[in-house]
């Protein structure tokens, strides 16, 4: 009889004997009691694991639920590859041509679907009821090992063409796929172990498509409210429209162009597709003849800086002069900053600025009157006056970005006429295949990385755990403000991901497996290994991206 070997986790200091062998599922169900919502992975001494996964060594364990970012990720991926058997169950598999998931809207994905069916309500509505019906039924979701030249030939066979195009250029010899039922697809991340743990969701006609609504990580056991930014969708829909123009629509289509030498002609189509949207803006604000300010606002790493550059140069071009001015030489001094529930400065907050002063000198420089603008000296702490004055004439602009200048708070004393708000981000539409998405998070977090490191001499992994921070004050202060902008820009590149991979890989690759940003670090190069490099030689200088990687003529 085969002896029976005993191994110890700890969980949360507590030291727990399990069999060899034992499935993390098994585990998870001793500890589930413990946590509010389902148990989804498992933390095996920094490794991520699925729970099928089974117990081979000692080890500490923690849980993840849906209320922590890998465990959500890990639900809207399972709840799309149920929503892809669940669709094409009610429609018939033949019948379906593509189904793309495109892009996050609020807590939803936009997914668009092509076959020979009619998607509406009441199609949407069997596809739902079919989806909480293998959700009663508990159903498998089977994870294999397979070749990748027979991944390959399979979903070609299945008319995947675009998980085919993208798996010609792995390197390993095995891809994992996921298996619901009769229905196999390709997924880069961890799946749930079956159908029951995908409670929640539902399905909505939306334009010309679909929406999968989802829960939020802050309450994952209740679908989200659906509170959609119009004009961010429409900004998106137009990029999609420049990506179907330049026929690249995933990964694998930026790996062919590469691959077969045609990565400078796809650079240079894009990189004129966005000159010409600049240069839309400038002719509309240049044709609102009471405008004087432009108000530039977005997220980290959206290319604000170049792109305001890039605005200005245009603006000469209409026959304006402009003038940038930057927000942040508005902030309070230190001494003066408002600080957070832990004791730090918020310097994102709007309190952190002198509006009154900000809104002072604006209005005596509409008046026509001579104002020295500001310098904040960030090493010192305060604001300094350098003998930098400035008067507006009838062909003088300023062209003024910051965080905060979306809010008609901050420049109360303007009125609505004589300010153009536009609202810039990185709102990539590149998926990896049609069923994985690059979320627009992912794309800024890359850029930031390679920025931060190159001018502040950041780690990478710094830059990843500074990363929740950063984007719950944008959540606070820029995104409740970008509906009220005239003019939504879309920053993304569809090559910028290629073009980011040499600069960023080496430094996630030095992030040590015990430190506390390596899961994140290890899932970005995951989805990097998908793209071939470009070289940087085919980058004009005066490109949005080479605010990231440098060498732009702006010398950011």
């Amino acid at each position: 009889m085969k002896e029976t070997i005993m191994l110890q986790i700890i969980v949360d200091g507590k030291t727990y004997t399990y069999p060899k062998g034992t499935p993390y599922r098994v585990i998870a169900a001793d500890f589930q009691k413990e946590f509010p919502y389902d148990i989804l992975l498992v933390n095996r001494s920094g490794k991520l694991c699925e729970l099928h996964k089974k117990l081979d060594r000692n080890c500490t364990l923690e849980f993840l639920t849906a209320a922590d970012k890998p465990g959500m990720q890990t639900y809207e991926r399972s709840t799309v590859l149920l929503l892809l058997k669940s669709f094409r169950d009610v429609v018939g598999r033949d019948q379906v041509e593509r189904i793309v998931v495109e892009f996050t809207l609020s807590h939803a994905l936009f997914l668009r679907a092509q076959g020979n069916f009619t998607l509406d309500e009441a199609l949407l509505s069997k596809v739902e009821a079919r989806m909480h019906e293998l959700v009663l039924a508990a159903l498998p979701i089977e994870k294999r090992s397979v070749d990748t030249d027979d991944a390959v030939a399979y979903f070609q066979q299945a008319g995947m063409l675009d998980k085919a195009g993208l798996l010609r250029f792995r390197i390993s010899s095995k891809v994992n796929t996921y298996t619901l039922d009769d229905f196999t697809d390709y997924f880069y991340g961890y799946m749930a172990p079956d159908t029951s743990y995908l409670k929640w969701f539902a399905l909505e006609q939306f334009e010309d498509g679909f929406l999968l609504r989802l829960p939020s990580q802050q309450q994952p056991d209740a679908v989200a409210p659906f509170t959609p930014s119009y004009k961010v969708f429409e900004a998106q829909r137009s990029s999609e429209s420049w990506s179907q123009a330049l026929r690249i629509s995933n990964v694998g289509d930026v790996n062919d162009l590469i691959a077969e030498g045609k990565a400078t002609q796809m650079v240079l189509a894009q990189e004129a597709l966005m000159e010409k949207s600049i240069g839309d803006i400038a002719a509309e604000i240049a044709g609102r003849k009471d405008v004087r300010f432009v108000m530039i606002a977005g997220p980290s790493s959206s290319g604000k800086t170049t792109f305001s550059h890039r605005l200005s140069t245009q603006l000469m071009a209409c026959g304006l002069r402009p003038h940038a001015i930057a927000t942040d030489n508005y902030f309070k001094n230190r001494e003066d900053s408002p600080k957070d529930e832990n004791g730090n400065y918020n310097f994102e907050c709007l309190e952190a600025m002198d509006v009154a002063r900000f809104n002072e000198d604006m209005t005596r420089l509409l008046q026509g009157e001579t104002v020295e603008i500001p310098y904040f000296n960030f090493k010192a702490g305060v604001r300094e006056y350098k003998g930098d004055f400035l008067r507006l004439g009838s062909q003088d602009i300023l062209v003024i970005e910051g965080i905060h200048c979306l809010n008609d708070q901050f420049s109360y004393a303007l009125s609505a006429d004589c300010k153009y708000k536009i609202y810039i981000s990185c709102l990539t539409t590149l998926n990896v295949d049609d069923h994985n998405r690059i979320s627009t998070t992912d794309a800024r977090l890359l850029r930031r990385i390679a920025r931060d490191a190159r001018t502040r001499g950041f780690t990478a992994s710094a830059t990843i755990d500074m990363w929740p921070s950063v984007r719950q004050g944008e959540e606070d202060n820029i995104f409740p403000f970008q509906d009220s902008a005239d003019v939504v820009f879309n920053s993304a590149l569809l090559y910028e991901t290629a073009l980011l991979k040499p600069y960023v890989e080496p430094l996630l690759f030095g992030i040590p497996r015990d430190n506390p940003a390596f899961q994140e670090a290890k899932r970005l190069l995951k989805f990097l290994s998908y793209c071939l490099p470009l070289p940087a030689d085919a980058v004009p200088q005066t490109s949005l991206v080479r605010e990231f990687i440098g060498g732009g003529y702006y010398h950011i």
